[in-house]
């Protein structure tokens, strides 16, 4: 997997696309951590990549829920929904 820094998107593109269409996933930095994930998509299949995103995006969500949940003890329902609304709001 290849990373890049935002500076490095900025001057470099032409390279990064290049990159991301062979290697099909590329990690761009911020300050050397790592902010977005970029994902080689086609036509064809960017319904199914975007169903798959959001599908690991909400059970991370879930598993961080689960494990601060176990951590703190049970959530109130109105917990629950601000981490849902939250969720939502990332995504």
């Amino acid at each position: 997997m290849n990373f890049y820094s935002v500076r490095d998107l900025r001057t470099d593109s032409k390279s990064i696309w290049e990159n991301l269409h062979r290697n099909g996933e590329a990690i761009i930095t911020n300050n050397g951590k790592p902010t977005a994930l970029m994902i080689d998509i086609s036509e064809d299949n960017f319904e199914i990549m975007m169903q798959a995103v959001r599908q690991a995006k909400a059970m991370i969500t879930f598993n961080n829920m689960r494990s601060r949940a176990a951590a703190n003890g049970f959530m109130t329902d109105e917990e629950i929904n601000a981490e849902i609304e939250a969720a939502r709001k990332e995504g």
